[in-house]
């Protein structure tokens, strides 16, 4: 069977136990903390005290979802999982383009370039100097997934150039593409365009709708395709509540689509415990969401599902 690859090394699909597919817990200061200064969560003793937390309430693995070249901490990910005892599966890719400098490589190589950064960095070992200069200082630490961004720029030629890359990478190295989407766009028009390139429906995971997305039935139309959907508007109470994020979940189970969603909370500095005291912290599904799914009449069998066999499933197809 497929091996999931983790920082640490690859592990096999029963390993990975509960997993939040989509989180941030190392991440260096850059033009992202510039426009949002949670976007730096550089304390390695307070993340490493966040992710011990986690592991005492029954956390086993999370996705980290910070792409090659902004930001990310690659080494220090690798020592937090050690550490910890807890399994993260690293990203390569690309995030929204505001986030990079106007001078940053990622703007100007071409998609081959792009795309031979994506694989080297599944294959062999991400790099440590991508956040200025042009990679070529590679660690041992090996990307698991691929992250993209799909921006209010939809499908402009400089993005299309980005996911032909990803896709290619993806199809490369047998990984799956996550999807950040962004407010107001339609996840449907990347959908497409990725399952033209050759992409299976089922290896593409798209991330945040719950918030970006208020229409149910766009959400259904990506599932009606074979996709995967990450929730992870949970404990956020300036997008809804919990009662309105588990009205969304319950609604897609309901017509059938339990196999195909899986959650999480999309950490910030703001939000993780050990950096902010008042914040909901990387636990917060285990200590207080599932109970909240329990409470409205989602099955343990479902919660399951969400937290463990479905993140099992799309690491390894």
């Amino acid at each position: 069977m497929k091996e999931i690859v983790t920082v640490t090394g690859p592990i096999a699909p029963e390993e990975l136990g509960f997993c939040q597919c989509h989180e941030h817990i190392a991440m260096s200061k850059g033009k992202s903390w510039y426009l949002n200064p949670a976007l730096r969560i550089d304390d390695m003793a307070k993340s490493l005290e966040e992710v011990r937390r986690y592991k005492s309430c029954g956390g086993d693995s999370f996705i980290d979802a910070q792409p090659c070249g902004c930001n990310r901490m690659a080494e220090e990910l690798r020592k937090l999982s050690v550490k910890s005892g807890v399994h993260i599966i690293a990203s390569t890719g690309f995030h929204k383009l505001c986030f990079y400098p106007d001078s940053h490589w990622i703007h100007f190589i071409s998609e081959a370039e792009l795309e031979e950064v994506f694989v080297r960095e599944l294959t062999t070992g991400m790099y440590t100097d991508a956040d200025c200069t042009y990679p070529s200082v590679q660690s041992s630490v090996k990307a698991g997934i691929i992250k993209t961004a799909y921006d209010t720029e939809e499908l402009s030629p400089r993005y299309k150039k980005l996911f032909r890359a990803a896709a290619s990478a993806s199809l490369k190295a047998e990984r799956i593409i996550m999807i950040h989407v962004e407010q107001d766009t339609n996840p449907i028009l990347l959908q497409d365009f990725l399952l033209n390139l050759g992409m299976q429906p089922e290896n593409l995971m798209f991330c945040h709708m719950d918030r970006a997305c208020k229409d149910i039935r766009i959400h259904e139309d990506v599932l009606k395709k074979g996709s995967y959907l990450e929730f992870d508007t949970i404990g956020r109470f300036k997008y809804h509540s919990d009662e309105h994020e588990i009205q969304i979940i319950q609604s897609l189970v309901d017509i059938g689509y339990a196999t195909q969603l899986l959650y999480s909370l999309d950490t910030t500095s703001d939000r993780l415990m050990s950096y902010n005291p008042d914040a909901i912290g990387l636990n917060y599904i285990l200590t207080k969401f599932n109970a909240s799914l329990k409470s409205s009449g989602i099955s343990e069998d479902i919660i399951h599902m969400l937290s463990i066999e479905n993140p099992a499933r799309i690491l390894t197809q």
